[in-house]
């Protein structure tokens, strides 16, 4: 397995929770918990990447090496982009980018997201799931993945894809698509060429910036997880759920 590191994007705004990395969860901040799963990876090194004090701060509290960054960047992939550059990694340094309101991800995840890029041909990777429900595959807000034969990704999407144009094929249509998963691994170079690029016409349409990747004619490689990933964090009920799921892994 090729050498990686870990990169996790972190800011202080958010609109639904509200300084969210420093919110805590069983006596400590969610930051702490999601920089514990990468050090718990086999990454030889991980970097909590912020344009906010406090959150160095607090990061640099618990350890951890804190990389300041631009205010200016339109989401985490933009900020590890400068990341890379700031900390002078070649183009073929392989980073995953680790959420940062992911407290649960296990880190035997982080190291399969990071394994993929073994295979030279692919230039980004990320993990997707079955969707178990027929109310997941209809909700916009659960991003679905379709792959073709070699496990590559085809389309992203917020509906329902692939269509079913007879009511018999429902079942059938829910099977092939996965669950996506906010974890990525890519190589320095093809972030860089990423973020140095136009948001697509399809990105700004589903928001969706891995479609931005797909129309530059990027691969990324898709895997079933391992292990069942732990859920992310948006609202207090998530909050509530990351601790009792945290506190069964204890």
């Amino acid at each position: 397995m090729s050498s990686f590191v870990v990169v996790i994007p972190s800011r202080y705004e958010s609109t639904r929770l509200p300084g969210k990395p420093l919110r805590e969860i069983n006596g400590k901040p969610m930051l702490e918990h999601v920089f514990e799963r990468g050090t718990e990876s086999r990454a030889s090194e991980v970097v909590i990447a912020t344009d906010d004090e406090r959150i160095a701060a607090v990061a640099e509290g618990f350890g951890a090496h804190v990389c300041m960054t631009s205010d200016q960047h339109r989401s985490g992939t933009e900020r590890i982009a400068e990341v890379c550059d700031l900390m002078g990694w070649d183009n073929d340094a392989i980073v995953v980018n680790l959420q940062g309101d992911e407290p649960a991800m296990p880190a035997a995840l982080i190291d399969q997201c990071a394994a993929l890029l073994d295979d030279s041909t692919v230039d980004i990777a990320t993990l997707a799931s079955p969707i178990a429900t027929r109310q997941d595959f209809e909700n916009p807000n659960v991003v679905k993945v379709i792959i073709d034969d070699t496990g590559n990704a085809i389309y992203f999407s917020r509906t329902a894809i692939p269509y079913a144009r007879e009511k018999e094929q429902q079942a059938e249509a829910q099977h092939a698509a996965l669950k996506h998963h906010g974890i990525y691994a890519y190589r320095c170079g093809i972030l860089r060429r990423f973020v140095a690029a136009e948001p697509s016409q399809l990105e700004v349409c589903e928001q969706l910036e891995q479609l931005r990747a797909l129309s530059l004619g990027m691969t990324i490689r898709v895997a079933i997880p391992s292990e069942k990933p732990g859920a992310g964090v948006d609202t207090e009920q998530d909050l509530e759920a990351a601790a009792a799921a945290l506190a069964k892994q204890a």
